[in-house]
């Protein structure tokens, strides 16, 4: 990426935080409901200092406020109050904030011209208010004793006082700061503004920023000068309104073509595609990391001033011990995910670690990432998902802390099964494939011992220093399902490397793999409907929630019934391949002595072989592979094995080289007694494809009958299709 390009993404992130942090506020107040009389109680009077108490977090106890509460209750009871007063503050305030988030979120949704243009009336409003309160301090600070005992300036210069010039406190270079500053947001704000452009009005609203500054010449009542500053506002306040409300109808036609524009994307393309693109092009993930380390950033610079005046004395940073640091830590962390939109930042910070630990792996493993299924978008998602069923944000600050770290156990564990996904392929293709460089070995097996370790230390870890809980158990299970993964893979490793280097075929490997990978998609199974019911544990009787239960719903679809449909699959499948395999004859060594030939689907030397009823021979471990996937011979294509046929009736004829089959208008049958779906019309006679095989069809008479017979002659390769006799339509109207 060019400098200039990496110049506008940073602009474009700088622009769209400060949307995020008003969003962040009003999700701090709750949309105005957290105004109740115990909140304010606790915000006013808990402890500022979080070094002050032993929780960490500034948080008066619950006796504590009751104590408060009923010794320094002076508030009035709701019946001394209207329900007007009382309801309608409440209401107004509501409906304030949401307004106040609705607008943060469209200016955030804006592009980065209309965004700047935004800043711009909004910093045209900042330097009216910083003239004001800067005005209104010079008014105060020079209305005051000693410094209003002093003769007016204007006196002191028409007589030309000197004396008393240099000896007013300071006043004239009070005044004289205050011009140029005033003056130099004057122009500021003509600059800023993009209201009418004529000159007079310029130099008006730079006299304006000055008026106070010149009234403070003369000796005029202290009341007129308090009022000054604020008259002089109003003239850059009504040019500012008035920006605003010339450009409110373009701000709604500006939201209505987004809408429009959202909804064209949505019709044509798909929900799908339009959060691609905005997501694309707002630089969510981007936005969402530099707002929470921002964040982050103020509340360590806040407990570090705490930490360095928690006595009421100062001391140094140097003097930061590990418990203090774990102060900071627990802090930090808490107020980093007590909202929606400081959760979603610690999501993309958690995805961006998480994508760079997936690298190193990488690196270390030699392969290449799906940017699609990488670790960082996997363990975003599921970090989020974790917070949300669990209520991070509505938890206080102890135990969203514990909540906070168990979750990072689990992604943890989650992380490791990914590994173990990047890991696996690479090391069936590394004893498949022979490969004989050792060091892409090693690298691999230093993975696959990580993975037994790392779950083994956590386990460790976990049961020595807390007690068996449910959450316990779910990263237990985890664990051991990355160990039991990793063991089935390296064994299977081993087992095809052996086979690799062996100079004949090994026809029981197929077998060995199949039984591991059974015992270890059994224990994953196992361990699935223990987590099952350890979810429906912690719905019923600890914590439920709507996400909680869409997610057992989930894991009980797609880890259990999927799993357990499948795996019964594969092993009837295996099972009807093993018979069909037993019931062809084995060939004898003479057999194999005369074939002389290799293999048709490996291409190995046949030392023992299956003889297929087409006289074909074939090991019996690729035979019964092939008949995984179909039936037929893999030479000539011709069926292996006969089934019952019950539905047809079948009729041999005299010449015993002619085989009948009675046709009804609904019944489609191959000469194998098998039903066909493919049919193709010659005539007013329907043809069937007859085992792949061609078969000359050869139309009779009076075939308008509705049942028709099917005569095959198997030595001439010819079948007839004829009218029924008339003895065997009697036959059929008596039966």
């Amino acid at each position: 990426m060019s400098v200039y390009a990496q110049a506008l993404s940073f602009i474009d992130t700088a622009l769209r935080i400060p949307p995020l942090f008003i969003m962040d506020e009003v999700l701090k107040c709750c949309f105005g409901f957290s105004g109740s009389i115990g909140v304010r109680y606790a915000s006013l009077l808990s402890d500022g200092n979080p070094f002050l108490n032993d929780e960490g977090f500034g948080q008066l106890h619950h006796d504590d406020m009751k104590m408060w509460a009923t010794e320094n209750d002076t508030s009035l009871g709701l019946e001394d109050y209207s329900i007007f007063a009382s309801i309608a503050p409440t209401v107004a305030k509501v409906f304030m904030f949401i307004f106040v988030y609705i607008i943060a979120t469209v200016a955030f949704l804006l592009s980065s011209q209309r965004l700047i243009q935004v800043y711009i009336v909004v910093a045209s409003m900042a330097v009216v208010v910083a003239g004001y309160q800067v005005n209104m301090a010079t008014v105060r600070y020079l209305t005051s004793p000693p410094l209003s005992e002093h003769p007016s300036l204007i006196y002191s210069i028409l007589s030309l006082n000197a004396t008393e010039l240099w000896d007013s406190g300071g006043t004239l270079s009070i005044l004289t700061l205050n011009y140029i500053f005033q003056g130099s947001l004057g122009y500021l704000f003509t600059l800023l503004y993009s209201g009418p452009q004529y000159p007079l009005l310029h130099r008006f609203m730079i006299l304006s920023f000055l008026l106070p500054n010149i009234s403070l010449f003369f000796a005029l009542p202290s009341g007129i000068l308090s009022a000054v500053p604020l008259f002089a506002a109003l003239l850059p306040l009504a040019v500012v309104k008035y920006t605003v409300a010339s450009n409110v109808l373009k701000c709604t036609q500006v939201i209505i073509e987004g809408y429009q524009y959202s909804r064209r994307i949505m019709r044509d393309f798909g929900l799908h595609s339009l959060l691609e693109s905005e997501w694309v092009r707002l630089n969510v993930p981007n936005v969402l990391r530099t707002f929470w380390i921002i964040r982050v950033a103020q509340h360590v610079v806040i407990l570090l001033g705490e930490f360095m005046y928690a006595r009421g004395e100062y001391q140094s940073l140097w003097s930061l011990d590990s418990e203090a640091v774990y102060v900071i830590f627990k802090g930090v962390m808490t107020q980093g995910c007590e909202t929606a939109v400081a959760l979603l930042g610690m999501t993309s910070v958690v995805s961006y670690v998480s994508h760079y630990v997936g690298v190193v792996f990488q690196m270390i493993l030699l392969t290449v990432e799906d940017d699609e299924r990488s670790m960082g978008t996997v363990c975003a998602i599921l970090f989020f998902i974790l917070a949300e069923q669990s209520g991070l944000t509505v938890m206080d600050g102890e135990k969203r802390f514990v909540r906070l770290c168990r979750n990072f156990c689990l992604l943890f564990t989650a992380m490791l099964h990914f590994i173990h996904n990047m890991v696996n392929p690479v090391l069936m293709s590394l004893s498949a494939s022979r490969n004989p460089a050792l060091y892409r070995h090693i690298r691999a097996l230093i993975v696959c011992l990580l993975l037994v370790f790392l779950p083994v230390l956590l386990l460790f870890i976990l049961w020595s220093f807390y007690p068996l809980s449910t959450w316990l158990l779910a990263v237990s299970a985890f664990s051991i399902q990355v160990i039991v993964k990793t063991l089935v893979s390296l064994l299977i490793y081993g087992l095809f490397l052996i086979d690799a280097y062996c100079s004949t075929f090994w026809e029981r490997l197929d077998d060995y793999v199949y039984y591991i990978k059974a015992f270890g998609n059994s224990v994953e199974f196992v361990f699935g409907i223990l987590l099952f019911f350890n979810g429906a544990w912690i719905y019923f009787f600890e914590s439920g929630g709507s996400i909680r239960a869409f997610m057992m719903c989930i894991h009980a679809y797609f880890n259990i019934w999927c799993e357990a449909r499948n795996g019964w699959t594969v092993f009837m499948k295996r099972r009807t391949a093993v018979n069909k395999i037993n019931s062809l004859p084995e060939a004898t060594q003479k057999q194999l002595n005369e074939h002389d030939d290799v293999c048709a689907i490996c291409f190995q030397n046949l030392r023992s072989a299956k003889i297929t009823k087409c006289n074909h021979y074939f090991h019996s471990v690729c035979l019964r592979k092939w008949l995984y996937v179909q039936d037929s011979c893999p030479l000539c294509h011709e069926t292996l094995y006969k089934t019952d046929t019950t539905n047809e009736k079948q009729r041999v004829g005299e010449n015993g080289g002619e085989v009948v089959w009675d046709v009804g208008p609904e019944q489609d049958i191959d000469r194998h007694g098998n039903h066909q779906n493919e049919v193709h019309v010659i005539g007013n006679a329907e043809m069937q494809m007859w085992g792949n095989q061609d078969i000359d069809v050869i139309l009779g008479e009076n075939m308008n009958v509705r049942n028709r017979e099917v005569v095959i002659d198997n030595e001439v390769g010819e079948a007839v299709i004829v009218a029924p006799q008339v003895e065997h339509l009697e036959d059929r109207a008596t039966h």
